[in-house]
């Protein structure tokens, strides 16, 4: 039996652009340096990976363009800036629900480690 659910399951660029765009507007290239720093630079999405992913965003409702401008004197007028909207924020939660969940599951079937090594 397959149910649809409201928020499918979101692809991992999406994921990593809607948690970038969720602590504040930014444009193209600043959402590449949050998602690269937000994964600690284990993720470093390409101009086509996010351009690409925006589009189909915009259209799904999960973001928007924004007039917003950091400083006019400073910012390149052709940016764009994006923002999540309300739909965005209800699919990035539902994401962190999975993923908690995962955790959850794996936590009780005792896959992960006490800590994190990275680059181990």
């Amino acid at each position: 039996m397959t149910t649809t659910s409201p928020n499918p399951p979101l692809t991992p660029a999406v994921f990593h652009i809607l948690l970038a765009l969720s602590s504040g507007e930014r444009h193209g290239y600043g959402v590449m340096k949050q998602v690269e720093a937000d994964s600690q630079g284990k993720v470093n999405m390409g101009a086509g990976t996010l351009y690409g992913s925006l589009k189909r965003m915009l259209d799904a409702g999960l973001v928007k363009e924004s007039d917003k401008r950091v400083d006019p004197e400073m910012d390149d007028e052709r940016r764009i800036y994006y923002r999540i909207t309300g739909v965005g924020t209800k699919a990035l939660a539902a994401e962190l629900e999975r993923y908690k969940h995962l955790v959850t599951l794996a936590r009780k079937r005792k896959l992960l480690p006490e800590t994190f090594a990275y680059g181990v």
